[in-house]
């Protein structure tokens, strides 16, 4: 049941945004450990969205490092204090504490993901300053999922360029743009919210194998890939995931 090895051949990582077993998929999965530890037997990567509302304190990313193989990774999306709240100013000390805690997941710590509001439009000044922060602290991967149309312009992927931040291709999109990878390319990050009913709809198998080929082909560049699949509301993420996993290695 372990698929790990088979997918060291892909520079790609296929996950869910967070780790929870739908007691109707439990058979997926190894019977033993945490839901975690159960979860890192059929995937390579998950996205901490819980990071999002609440502090986490070191020793927690330490045991969650701790209980899942060497290969796993991790993204982790930052606390909407900084993104919503302060909306990326005087945001120092609260990315110092996040950064702190999530420092505690080591080597497995892969992508910080910053969620921006649908409100939050691009501001030049204000976001260069926050990103030359944030790359001051922290020089691993780092995707920003930017929900108002200013964000897809030549202007704001400059500026993604120029600090290393991957814009996220989000599904559905909010607008044409946002249905291509954007800013840094160096790395490529799919957020899947399930369409038409975000966070709830269930994936085709006709668009998993569109997913699929998209994936491949982004794997295949040698760039670090990544297919969260967010549409958790009611436990389709888990199934997608897997479905998805199998054929872009089948292929």
């Amino acid at each position: 049941m372990d698929t790990r090895n088979e997918a060291k051949a892909y520079d790609f990582r296929i996950g869910c945004a967070g780790w929870t077993i739908p007691k109707h998929y439990a058979g997926l999965f190894p019977n033993f450990g945490t839901h975690l530890v159960r979860y890192s037997k059929r995937f390579r990567a998950v996205e901490i969205n819980s990071s999002f509302y609440r502090a986490h304190k070191r020793a927690t990313y330490e045991r969650w490092a701790a209980s899942v193989p060497e290969d796993f990774a991790f993204s982790v999306k930052a606390p909407k204090e900084i993104t919503h709240s302060l909306r990326m100013v005087q945001a120092d000390a609260v990315l110092d504490a996040f950064l702190a805690e999530a420092a505690g997941l080591g080597e497995k710590l892969s992508v910080l993901l910053f969620q921006l509001p649908p409100s939050f439009s691009f501001q030049a000044q204000r976001v260069s300053a926050f990103f030359a922060a944030l790359r001051d602290r922290f020089d691993s991967g780092v995707a920003c999922e930017a929900r108002h149309p200013s964000w897809f312009t030549t202007p704001a992927d400059d500026i993604l360029k120029k600090f290393h931040i991957a814009r996220v291709t989000a599904d559905p999109p909010i607008v044409d743009m946002g249905a291509e990878p954007g800013g840094w390319s160096g790395l490529y990050y799919f957020r899947l919210h399930g369409s038409p009913r975000m966070y709830y709809s269930e994936y085709s198998a006709d668009q998993l194998d569109a997913w699929a080929e998209r994936i491949r082909l982004a794997g295949k560049t040698g760039r670090p890939t990544w297919c969260i699949f967010d549409n958790t509301a009611a436990g389709a993420a888990i199934p997608n995931a897997l479905v998805l996993q199998q054929r872009v290695l089948s292929a």
